[in-house]
C-alpha cells in the first residue's frame, strides 16, 4: 500500500514538473528596462538605417582617400579596312576589294599634382562626415532609450494603479459584508447599504478602466521595441524606494557645461560646421590653377595590301608582328596646367553658396546648444518643483490614511453613517492616486537628469 501512494505522489510530481518549470521560465522572462532598451535599439528601424549611413560614409572615407592615386588604364584595338585601289596604268579602280588590318596597344596613367588642395580638403570632410554620423547614431539611440524609459514606467504606474484599485476593491467588499449584517439586524437603513453596493460597483469600473489602460501601456512599450505584442509579456517592477525623494538642488548650468563635452547632438553640430567649412575651401580650390601629370606607351601592328594584292608584310625586309610591336613602342609623358580665366561665376556662385551653408550650420549649432540648455533648465526646475509636490503628498497621503483608518474603526463600530465613511475613502483615493502619479514623474525627471549628466538609463 505504502508503495503504491509513493508511486502515486511521484507521479503527482512528474505531472506538476513540466508546469513549475514553465512558470519559472515565464517569471525569467520578465523584461528589465536595460533587456527592453537593449532590444528596441537591436530593432529599431532608424538605428538600423543610421548605421547604413556610417558604412556609406565608411565608403566614401576611404575613397576620398584612394582618390590622390595616380589611375590606370589599357587598351586593345584591332581594325579592319576594306577598300578599292587605283590602277596607275589605266588609272581606273579595281573591281576588286583589297584590305588591311591594324593592331594597337595602349597604357595610359594621370594624376592630378596640385588642385588648390581640393582633395585634401575632401579627405578631411569625408572623416568629418563619418565622425558626425557616428555621433547622431548616438543621438537617436538615445532618442530611442528615453522614449522606451518612459513607455516602461508608464506601465510600472499602470501597475500600481491596477494593485491599488483591488486593495480598495477588498476593503470595499469587506465593508459591504458588515453592512450587510447590520441592514438584517436594522442597524442601518436600505440607503446606506446600497452606498456601499454602489461604490462597490463603481470601484470594480475603476479597476476595468485601469486593466485596459495597463494593457495599453504594455502594447505601447512593445511596439516602441518592436516587439510582436505577445499577452504573456511581463516586465521587472524594481524597487524604486532609493530612488525617491533624494532632495536636490540640481545646478542647469554645470550640467550644461558638462553636457557639453559629450552630448552627440552637440558633437554633431560642431562637425557639420567644420565640414560646411571645408565646403567654402573645396569650392574656392577652382579658383586656382591646377597641375597634372599623365604618362602612356603605346605601339601596334598593320598588315596591308595594295591593288596587285602586294602583302608587304610577307617580304624579307618587312617586319612581322612580333618585330613590329617591338619597334613601334612609343611612351609618352605630359605636364599640363589649367588656369580659370572666366567660367560665367560659377565658382564665385559656389563660394557664395557655400558660405551661406557655413551660416546655416552656425546657427544650428547654435540651436542645438540652446536646446540643450533649455531642456536641461527644464529638467532641473522639473525636479525641484515634482519633488516638493511628491513630499506634499505623501504628508498629504498619510494624513489621509489616518483619517480613514479612524473612520473605517468608526464605522464598524455603527458611530459613523456610510455617506462619511465613503467620503473619506474618496478623499483617500483621490489622494492616492496623486501621490502615485507624482511619484513616477519624480523618478522619471530624475532619470532625466541623469540623462544629461551622461549616467546609463537603468533602474
Amino acid at each position: 500500500m505504502k508503495a503504491i501512494i509513493g508511486n502515486i505522489i511521484i507521479i503527482i510530481l512528474l505531472v506538476n514538473l513540466p508546469a513549475s518549470q514553465s512558470l519559472a521560465q515565464e517569471n525569467s522572462s520578465a523584461w528589465t528596462l536595460e533587456k527592453c532598451i537593449s532590444y528596441a535599439l537591436e530593432k529599431n528601424v532608424q538605428v538600423q538605417k543610421s548605421g547604413l549611413t556610417n558604412d556609406r560614409n565608411q565608403l566614401n572615407a576611404d575613397q576620398a582617400k584612394l582618390n590622390r592615386l595616380p589611375s590606370l588604364s589599357a587598351s586593345a584595338r584591332q581594325n579592319f579596312n576594306w577598300s578599292k585601289n587605283l590602277d596607275p596604268n589605266t588609272l581606273e579602280y579595281t573591281s576588286s576589294l583589297y584590305g588591311s588590318n591594324s593592331t594597337s596597344f595602349s597604357a595610359n596613367s594621370s594624376v592630378s599634382i596640385f588642385n588648390g588642395l581640393k582633395t585634401a580638403n575632401k579627405i578631411k570632410q569625408a572623416e568629418l562626415d563619418l565622425e558626425s554620423g557616428k555621433y547622431n547614431s548616438e543621438a537617436i539611440k538615445e532618442s530611442v532609450s528615453l522614449s522606451i524609459l518612459n513607455a516602461f514606467l508608464q506601465v510600472l504606474y499602470n501597475q500600481e494603479q491596477v494593485a491599488n484599485a483591488q486593495k480598495q476593491i477588498e476593503a470595499t467588499t469587506e465593508q459591504l459584508a458588515l453592512a450587510g449584517e447590520r441592514l438584517n439586524l436594522s442597524v442601518i437603513s436600505q440607503s446606506d447599504y446600497l452606498q456601499i453596493k454602489s461604490e462597490l460597483a463603481t470601484e470594480k469600473q475603476t479597476l476595468a478602466n485601469y486593466q485596459s489602460q495597463l494593457s495599453t501601456a504594455k502594447v505601447n512599450l512593445m511596439q516602441l521595441m518592436e516587439l510582436p505584442v505577445d499577452n504573456n509579456f511581463t516586465i521587472v517592477s524594481p524597487d524604486i524606494q532609493n530612488i525617491l525623494n533624494q532632495n536636490i538642488q540640481p545646478n542647469a548650468q554645470e550640467i550644461y557645461n558638462a553636457a557639453l563635452g559629450f552630448k552627440p547632438q552637440i558633437k554633431t553640430a560642431e562637425l557639420n560646421k567644420q565640414s560646411a567649412l571645408l565646403d567654402e575651401k573645396i569650392a574656392r580650390a577652382d579658383l586656382m590653377p591646377s597641375l597634372s601629370m599623365d604618362a602612356g606607351i603605346s605601339t601596334g601592328y598593320s598588315k596591308v595590301k595594295n591593288s596587285y594584292n602586294y602583302d608587304y608584310s610577307s617580304q624579307g625586309n618587312t617586319f612581322n608582328f612580333g618585330e613590329q610591336l617591338n619597334n613601334k613602342i612609343s611612351p609618352s609623358v605630359g605636364i599640363s596646367m589649367s588656369i580659370p580665366i572666366f567660367q560665367k561665376k560659377q565658382v564665385k556662385t559656389n563660394v557664395e553658396l557655400a558660405r551661406i551653408g557655413l551660416a546655416d550650420a552656425e546657427l544650428d549649432e547654435i540651436n542645438t546648444r540652446n536646446e540643450l540648455r533649455k531642456n536641461i533648465e527644464q529638467a532641473c526646475q522639473d525636479v525641484v518643483s515634482v519633488q516638493t509636490e511628491y513630499a506634499a503628498g505623501q504628508e498629504q497621503l498619510d494624513a489621509q490614511q489616518e483619517s480613514y483608518q479612524v473612520s473605517t474603526e468608526k464605522f464598524k463600530l455603527g458611530l459613523l453613517n456610510s455617506v462619511d465613511y465613503l467620503f473619506e475613502k474618496t478623499n483617500l483615493i483621490t489622494s492616492e492616486s496623486k501621490f502615485l502619479q507624482s511619484k513616477y514623474t519624480l523618478i522619471f525627471n530624475y532619470k532625466i537628469l541623469d540623462f544629461y549628466k551622461g549616467t546609463p538609463l537603468s533602474l
